[in-house]
């Protein structure tokens, strides 16, 4: 059971806001980063645990105001030892989502309860 661990997806709000990004090319930024958050923490203990019940596994999507928020955050998760991927669209070289990998929620919910619930 993947009881009391969560996994954080924060996606850009603006970019569909405010630049008029389809719902379905930001669900594919969040894709893309839990994808590669996945793979390059694949062999972290914690990780394995909630790949092991697929079934039950916990996902918050929260929304980053803009840019610059979704690079605080970044920085706070760097600074803190947080492991998590900042997917950077390309060519465009757009950040657009932040991922961390799955953790138990009591040790990483502080980074994100001031986000929000990501909604359209």
């Amino acid at each position: 059971m993947t009881s009391g661990i969560i996994q954080y997806v924060v996606v850009r709000g603006d970019l569909h806001k405010d630049l008029n990004w389809p719902v379905g090319a930001l669900i594919a930024q969040a894709c893309h980063a839990v994808t590669a958050v996945t793979h390059l923490f694949h062999e972290d203990e914690i990780t394995q645990q909630y790949l092991k019940d697929l079934d039950n596994m916990h996902k918050v999507v929260l929304e980053a105001t803009d840019e610059k928020s979704l690079i605080n955050l970044k920085d706070k998760l760097v600074e803190n030892g947080i492991k998590h991927k900042l997917w950077i669209e390309q060519p465009e070289n757009i950040p657009t989502c932040l991922v961390a990998k799955p953790y138990l929620k009591e040790e990483v919910q502080k980074y994100f309860k001031k986000l929000k619930l990501f909604k359209t």
